[in-house]
This record gives structure tokens, C-alpha cells and sequence, in this order.
């Protein structure tokens, strides 16, 4: 958002980074931005508040790989509070948007060494070791973490994502599961572990994969994802040598419902030639009874 710098006065960006911070918004252009332009000069007048700005900029600048202002930030924050984790941190981070990888490794280990709760180092180690490749020692690091945070599901998100890299289907689907646990309402859960399913293979998977697009469109009847996967996923267990007839009987009734509700969703949403072509492209995946 481009912001009229000379009609804000630096009570007033002060208040708006604080509702920023309030509703952990990063905004990280405006914050930059803003700082340059009004509330640099008027950094005296913050009081306490003044370090938590400091915080946000700092963050905002590593954003925009706006490196000397971040440094900036971490000095006078260093300066002030030279024991703290938390300044340890952002120290860390820099490091890391220097590529001095090595060195921010340090850092957070000496973080964690003094505080083995700290979760946010631990995430740091393998975010790095992620950047330079190192996938397996990421994964090897972020299921550490995991044994300690188990109810973190970013961390079981990333793991899933990690896995995935490396082909290892059936543990991106363990931890999918695990999510399902956590949040079990979530219509993007059920489908993405469908997908892992699917990408599996074999008859077994199919039919667990058929099983978690439908809670999936049961959860969201509009999600188009899901209901693209249902249709492909009982295609294949149609066609499957080791389905029964019954089975694939329903197989069929199943996929003709899919194929229609998914042309009632472009015809809410698209124009009349879009739907045609939709409709050319289901006849194609659809199976003849």
C-alpha cells in the first residue's frame, strides 16, 4: 500500500505499527518504509515502546533484505540488552541473510544450550540447513523438534513438505495424519493427505485416497481440488484389476456425481464457453458405465 508519508505525523505510524504488531501483520515494505521516512528521526520520543519498533523493524528489513538497516536495529537492541535469547536471535537470522551459515549456526546453538525450550532456534537450525541443501539433516532435525513441540503443526506442515522432496510418500502421510489429530475439520487437510494417497498408488491407497477427497468435499462442497481429485482417484479404482464389480459399479455413480458437481461450480462462476470446454474435459475423464 503506497502511503502519503507527509500527511502521517509519527504519532501516528507509531500507533500504526502497534496495531501491525496487535494483529501480527508483517507488512514489511510499509514498516521499512515508514521508519526511513517519519519515525526514524522521532526515535526518542517512543519511550519503551521504542525497542519493540526496533523488533519490528529489524524483522521488516530482513523481509526486504535491507541488511545495514537490520544491523542497524540489532546494534542499539544488542547495546541495550546484551544477554538477550531473543536479540541473539534476530543477530542469527542476519547472519543467515548474510549466508554466513556456519556462523548462525553458532548462534542459535548457543541459544539453545541456554535455553533447550526455546523453540524458535531450533526452527532457525532447520530452515538453514534447508537452504543449503541438506534436506536429510533437516528432516533428522525437524523430527528432534517435534518429539519436544509435538503440537507445532507448522513444523509438522514443513516435515510433511520435506518428505516430500525426497519421495518418502508414506512418511509425509504419517505426519498428515497427525495433523488430522490436531485439526480435525480442516477440508485442505483431508485432501492433501488424499493426494499423498494418490500419489502413492496401488488399489489400498485408491481407496483410502477416495475416502479423504469425499470428507474433504463433505467439509467444503467448493473445493474444486478435492473434487478434481475424487473424480481422478475413483477413475483409477474403476479401472483397477482388483476391483470388484460391485465396487466399481459404485466407482462409476460416484464419478458421474463428482463430474456433475463440478460442472455446477463453473457454471456459477464461469462464463457459458468455459463451461463447455469444462464439460469436453470431464467427458474425457469420465468412464463409461
Amino acid at each position: 500500500m503506497a502511503w502519503n508519508y507527509d500527511k502521517l505525523s509519527w504519532s501516528e505510524v507509531r500507533d500504526l505499527f502497534r496495531t501491525w504488531r496487535e494483529d501480527s501483520e508483517r507488512k514489511s515494505k510499509d514498516v521499512v518504509d515508514l521508519w526511513e521516512a517519519v519515525l526514524m528521526d522521532k526515535v526518542d520520543h517512543l519511550g519503551n515502546e521504542k525497542y519493540l519498533i526496533l523488533e519490528q523493524v529489524c524483522v521488516a528489513a530482513l523481509d526486504c533484505y535491507r541488511l545495514s538497516l537490520a544491523e542497524y536495529c540489532i546494534k542499539i537492541l544488542m547495546r541495550e540488552f546484551p544477554g538477550s535469547l531473543r536479540v541473539h536471535k534476530y543477530h542469527a537470522m542476519h547472519l543467515e541473510a548474510l549466508e554466513m551459515y556456519d556462523e548462525a549456526l553458532e548462534v542459535l546453538d548457543s541459544i539453545i544450550k541456554r535455553d533447550e525450550t526455546n523453540a524458535a532456534p531450533r526452527k532457525r537450525r532447520v530452515a538453514i540447513l534447508k537452504a543449503k541443501g541438506r534436506i536429510t539433516e533437516a528432516i533428522k532435525e525437524l523430527a528432534e523438534y517435534l518429539k519436544k513441540f509435538m503440537s507445532d503443526q507448522e513444523a509438522w506442515h514443513e516435515l510433511c513438505d520435506l518428505y516430500l522432496q525426497e519421495q518418502e510418500y508414506s512418511k509425509a502421510a504419517f505426519c498428515m495424519e497427525e495433523l488430522i489429530l490436531h485439526n480435525p475439520h480442516s477440508h485442505l487437510i483431508y485432501q492433501r493427505y488424499a493426494e499423498i494417497k494418490y500419489s502413492q498408488g496401488g488399489y489400498e491407497n485408491m481407496e483410502i485416497a477416495k475416502v479423504y477427497f469425499a470428507q474433504a468435499v463433505k467439509l467444503n462442497p467448493n473445493n474444486i481440488r478435492a473434487l478434481y481429485g475424487l473424480l481422478l482417484v475413483t477413475n483409477n479404482i474403476a479401472l483397477s484389476a482388483k476391483c470388484p464389480t460391485a465396487k466399481k459399479k459404485e466407482a462409476v455413480k460416484l464419478s458421474s456425481w463428482v463430474a456433475n458437481q463440478i460442472e455446477k461450480q463453473y457454471s456459477a462462476k464461469a462464463s457459458h464457453d468455459d463451461v463447455r470446454g469444462v464439460e469436453g474435459l470431464l467427458g474425457q475423464l469420465q468412464l463409461d458405465a
